[in-house]
């Protein structure tokens, strides 16, 4: 429980303070934290709470955090645990259950990007699709390629400046993150949730350099320790990184390369394609473009492991256990 209290307190702190981050990442965190607490009230086996409460937790922390329950599920079981099993999937089920109906008491059913009725009619503008693939996945790989870099170590300076002096480091990165916003009129700011939403509704046209500078805000962000998830910005940047490809295709409906910019941008990050378009369609309560977003969230997928071979979660999990051998024995039952 301590670690889901700080977590909270920390991510609001950081989401007040304008750094580029999203939510979801601490809510899934949080949202384990609890269901493995809650284990000392029941009588679970090891295998009971790896794989049932922290992937229910986990799932429903997604669910929660964007109203998109499918997607919390298809999340647990793709990228959490990469396998699934019957007997996990009811207490993952009833986990985003719950999690869905407090969140709509809480807050009212909503759609996260509101709905869009963007469609690619014409088969002859489906040209778009492989394109915003290869560029989104090709962005995403490269963007989880310097997060695992810069998780790995800063180069020489940087890091003798955060590990003699952290408080120095993160007022230096906290002075980038607020020039990058206030070069970007602050729409790097936060989660980038109110700037997707604007491209998304076709509201607002971000300039050229809004997607370059959410990525330049969220890594910043990153690097400094603050808790953080890359769900919300990478949609903020995918959306950005869509009307750009659009101005490749004058004739084509920009409603539909926004989207198709955003799975792709994601599929390359997190490299979890069913998760991908799964997330997107929810978000934008549109079902017309589902074909579509699947075969560039494919494409995505495989163009981003071409940079970046492993997925970025996992490859900061693995990171995460190697200063710790005792913890990774006790996991593996070693």
């Amino acid at each position: 429980m301590r670690i889901a209290v700080g977590k909270l307190v920390l991510t609001l702190a950081a989401l007040a303070s304008g750094a580029s981050i999203g939510r979801e990442g601490p809510t899934v965190q949080i949202g384990a934290s609890i269901m493995h607490f809650l284990r000392r009230f029941t009588r679970f086996s090891v295998a009971d709470i790896d794989r049932g409460l922290i992937l229910a937790g986990g799932a429903a922390g997604v669910a929660a955090a964007f109203n998109t329950p499918l997607a919390g599920i298809v999340f647990a079981i793709e990228e959490l645990s990469r396998s699934f099993e019957e007997r996990t999937s009811g207490t993952i089920y009833t986990a985003v259950i719950v999690a869905g109906v407090t969140s709509v008491a809480l807050v009212g059913n909503y759609t996260y990007f509101g709905s869009t009725r963007a469609s690619l009619a014409d088969p002859r503008m489906w040209v778009v699709v492989p394109v915003c693939g290869l560029l989104g996945g090709l962005a995403g790989g490269l963007f989880s390629r310097c997060m695992l870099a810069l998780r790995r170590g800063l180069p020489r300076r940087l890091g003798a400046l955060r590990a003699a002096a952290p408080v120095r480091f993160a007022f230096v990165c906290g002075l980038v993150v607020a020039l990058v916003g206030w070069a970007s009129s602050g729409a790097t700011f936060g989660t980038g949730y109110g700037e997707a939403r604007a491209i998304v509704q076709q509201e607002v046209v971000p300039t050229n350099s809004f997607a370059l500078m959410k990525a330049l805000a969220t890594l910043v962000s990153y690097v400094t320790g603050i808790p953080g998830g890359i769900f919300a910005p990478s949609l903020a940047i995918g959306a950005g990184l869509g009307v750009d490809a659009a101005q490749l295709f004058p004739g084509a409906p920009l409603g539909a390369i926004i989207l198709l910019g955003m799975v792709s941008y994601f599929a390359g990050v997190v490299q979890a394609p069913i998760t991908a378009f799964v997330i997107v369609s929810e978000m934008t309560d549109n079902h017309t473009m589902m074909v579509p977003l699947m075969a560039a969230s494919v494409i995505a997928h495989a163009t981003s492991r071409l940079v970046c071979p492993e997925g970025v979660y996992h490859a900061l999990a693995r990171n995460f256990l190697a200063p710790h051998p005792s913890r990774r024995s006790q996991e593996t039952g070693s």
